[in-house]
């Protein structure tokens, strides 16, 4: 007979493996199923190292501008082998810490690919393939199989880089964000295909190592969806260091030339036609939902256009006891979305009341200056029907930002005129990724304007900016001047 649990959690990401802890705290036998890394695509080839490298980035930045402190360094090298050393350690401890988590909360752990087979009564039959270690299409054939059966299932397989039929990832001239992670050499000039959220990260980083970079964006802007001042800041800093970008331009063709010459033909959209040499390429154009090879057709559950699983606020797809979450069912691709659709899923298993009800779902890019935002725009807000004010406060205004050495930037706030409830938030500037979490509580909260301008802030620190740009809201900002228009 086979073995039978309460809980299967396909996929041990960050929506995956939080599921399947949660689900054993709550007394429910749980299994998970992962093909290849605990952790999933964040813990190893993408939020954790890219930030590690980003982290380092940052660093070289300081030191190479130490002078301007007062600081003197006859020699400075980077060991880029080294450093790719020092990420992977901190890869393997996060990862060998989801192993011990999973064990420690009683979670019985397949290694292989699972895949539906069927129903059976209340459970659903899946076989685990234990020879292979992919979602994203590639055929499997096993060597051990094991079948299990579940009452309730949480697909959570994630999502891979998308690639076009003339541009596709082959290790040498095309990397992808997994194969860029793990380069040892420092190229002398690479070629960003997308100029998102991956792409901008990732190529920032190998600046700072002195490569010089081209970003090729196909739309008329970079960070598409982005707040545009925010973004102009990071373009700024951009040009500043050397990077060309070439906006409404797409990739044609991309040539191999060998010894680490690669070509990459380009066309503008008023038909102009160049090359790029380069050492090599990152596509970087989007992510696509991994469900091929999951046997979702034998149960039918169904997939939307863009081939996302489709499910209800309570993440049940069309399919009773199986539910999706993360990457495979769209949305904003956040692993912290991913982990919180993951709790509200497994909570709904005892309270059916429990849905996806979240008014603030905070963003953070690594770009340099970082941005962050939460909630709406002004142009969301006032669709949704708001009469949208801003309040906003330049980094160059505050203290602690001026001793840093970080003073670019800014926090924007954005309320209700009529009831002053909070909206929104859109920062550009250092550490924006940790400012963000105030306004996302006070958002949460229903918390106003005039909440966090009352609220005292620590000083010298650089959340003040937030009281300041809520005080701005009002035009009652003290620490810079503003006409007040309100």
């Amino acid at each position: 007979m086979s073995k039978q649990f309460e809980v299967v959690v396909i996929g041990a990401g960050p929506g995956g493996y939080v599921s399947a802890i949660r689900a054993a705290q709550m007394g429910f036998k749980t299994a998970i199923i992962e093909g290849h890394k605990m952790g999933g695509e964040c813990l190893n080839y993408g939020c954790i190292p890219s930030k590690a490298l980003i982290s380092t980035g940052h660093l070289i930045d300081r030191v190479q501008e130490g002078e301007k402190y007062g600081l003197m360094f006859e020699k400075f090298h980077v060991d880029l082998g080294k450093l790719i050393d020092w990420k992977a350690g901190i890869v393997k401890s996060l990862t060998g810490g989801v192993s011990q988590l999973l064990k420690a909360n009683g979670v019985t752990v397949f290694h292989g690919t699972g895949q539906f087979e069927g129903v059976n009564g209340n459970f659903k039959k899946i076989k685990v393939v234990t020879s292979v270690d992919s979602y994203d299409g590639t055929k499997l054939e096993a060597k051990t199989d094991e079948v299990i059966e579940a009452e309730r299932v949480i697909i959570a397989t994630g999502s891979f880089s998308a690639e076009f039929p003339h541009l596709k990832i082959n290790d040498t001239s095309v990397l992808g964000s997994k194969q860029a992670l793990d380069v040892k050499k420092i190229p002398k000039r690479i070629v960003v295909i997308g100029g998102g959220v991956i792409g901008l990260e990732l190529g920032s980083f190998y600046t700072k190592l002195g490569t010089e970079l081209e970003v090729v964006e196909a739309a008329s802007e970079l960070l598409v969806g982005t707040d545009r001042e925010c973004v102009d800041v990071v373009q700024k800093r951009l040009k500043k260091n050397g990077v060309q970008i070439h906006l409404e331009t797409l990739v044609t063709k991309i040539e191999e030339k060998g010894a680490g010459k690669t070509i990459v033909h380009t066309e503008k959209k008023d038909g102009t036609k160049g090359t790029i040499e380069c050492d090599w390429a990152l596509l970087t154009v989007g992510r696509r939902p991994r469900t091929a090879n999951l046997g979702l057709d034998k149960i039918g559950v169904k997939l939307g256009d863009r081939g996302f699983i489709l499910v209800n606020n309570r993440l049940e797809t069309n399919v009773a006891g199986v539910y999706a979450i993360g990457d495979v069912i769209g949305g904003m691709m956040l692993a912290h979305k991913a982990s919180k659709e993951g709790l509200v899923c497994v909570e709904s298993f005892k309270n059916p009341n429990t849905t996806m009800d979240i008014r603030a779902l905070p963003w953070a890019i690594f770009v340099d200056p970082e941005i962050a935002g939460v909630g709406h725009t002004e142009e969301s807000a006032r669709a949704a029907g708001w009469d949208p004010v801003i309040g906003k406060c330049p980094f160059a205004a505050n203290g602690r930002a001026l001793t840093t050495g970080e003073s670019a930037g800014f926090v924007k706030l954005i309320a209700d005129r009529k009831t002053d409830r909070l909206l929104g938030a859109h920062l550009v500037g250092a550490e924006v990724s940790n400012l963000v979490q105030e306004v996302a509580m006070a958002i949460e909260l229903g918390a106003t304007s005039e909440d966090v301008a009352r609220t005292v802030h620590a000083h010298p620190t650089l959340p003040e900016t937030i009281m300041e740009a809520a005080e701005s809201v009002h035009g009652m900002a003290v620490h810079f001047f503003e006409k007040r228009m309100r």
